[in-house]
C-alpha cells in the first residue's frame, strides 16, 4: 500500500521518474497507482494526501502521458502502466525525438579551444560517455577503477569496432576489458584523464561528488602535452613491470 511505503524512499523513487518527465504531484500518485489496485480518484485523494481537484488533473496528465490506463464504469478507476513499459516507452520516444532534433537543428563544429568547466561527477560522467560516443581512432582514458567498470561496453564496443584503447587503472578490474591494452599503476589518487582522437582532453577529480570538477579542452599544444604526459607513465609502468620480471 502506498500509505505503508517509507517516506524516504518514496521520495528517491518520485525523484527518478520526474527524470522521466512526470511532475512531482504526478510522481506520488503514480507509486500510489503501482502500489494499489485499480484505483478511484476518490481514493488517490484519500491515500496521498493530495487535494480531489489536484489528483484528477494528475490523473488525467497520467494517462496523457501513457503512465496510466483511465477504466471506465460507473466509477472511473485508474490503473498504472507497469513501470518497465512506461519507461521503455518514453526512451522509445525521446530517441525518435533525439534523431528528428540532431537531422534538424544545424550543429555547430566542436573547436573547443578554450578551456570548459564541467561541475559535478553526474556531468563529468555524461562528458564521458558522450566522448567514447565519437571515437574515431583511439581513446586513452585513466580514472579510478570503480567507474572505469561502469563504462566497460563501451569501451568493449570500441574495440570491437577496430578502435585502440588504452586504458590506466590503480586496482585491477574483475575481468579485463576485451580488446584494450590494460595498465596498472601504484598512482591511487583519484584522477581522471581522457584523450580521444588526440584531439580532446578530459581531465580533473572524481569523488563521485557534486563537487568534483573537470577542464574539458580541444587546444592542440595543451593536448600535445597532455598526451606525451600519460605516454611517459605508460612507459615507466612498462620500465618497471620488467624490472620486476628480471
Amino acid at each position: 500500500m502506498m500509505s505503508c511505503m517509507d517516506n524516504i524512499v518514496t521520495g528517491i523513487l518520485a525523484e527518478k521518474l520526474v527524470q522521466f518527465g512526470l511532475t512531482r504531484q504526478e510522481a506520488n500518485i503514480y507509486l500510489c497507482l503501482l502500489g494499489n489496485k485499480d484505483l478511484s480518484g476518490y481514493e488517490v485523494s484519500k491515500l496521498t494526501g493530495i487535494s480531489r481537484s489536484n489528483v484528477y488533473s494528475a490523473l488525467a496528465s497520467l494517462v496523457e502521458e501513457g503512465a496510466a490506463y483511465l477504466l471506465e464504469g460507473e466509477t472511473n478507476k485508474y490503473t498504472a502502466v507497469w513501470v518497465e513499459d512506461f519507461c521503455e516507452n518514453r526512451i522509445r520516444r525521446l530517441t525518435v525525438l533525439k534523431q528528428e532534433l540532431a537531422a534538424q537543428i544545424p550543429q555547430m563544429k566542436d573547436s573547443c579551444e578554450g578551456y570548459i568547466t564541467i561541475a559535478s561527477h553526474r556531468h563529468i560522467m555524461d562528458k564521458i560517455y558522450n566522448m567514447l560516443e565519437h571515437v574515431e581512432y583511439r581513446v586513452y582514458l585513466s580514472m579510478p577503477s570503480e567507474y572505469l567498470e561502469q563504462f566497460r561496453v563501451h569501451l568493449e564496443r570500441l574495440t570491437a569496432d577496430g578502435k585502440k584503447v588504452v586504458l590506466l587503472a590503480g586496482t585491477p578490474l574483475a575481468a579485463e576489458i576485451k580488446g584494450s591494452k590494460m595498465y596498472y599503476t601504484d598512482n591511487k589518487d583519484r584522477q581522471l584523464r581522457l584523450i580521444v582522437d588526440s584531439n580532446h582532453v578530459l581531465t580533473g577529480e572524481m569523488t563521485g561528488s557534486e563537487t568534483d570538477t573537470c577542464l574539458y579542452c580541444g587546444q592542440k599544444n595543451f593536448v600535445n602535452v597532455f598526451k606525451d604526459s600519460l605516454r611517459n607513465e605508460i612507459r615507466l609502468i612498462e620500465l618497471t613491470k620488467r624490472e620486476k620480471e628480471l
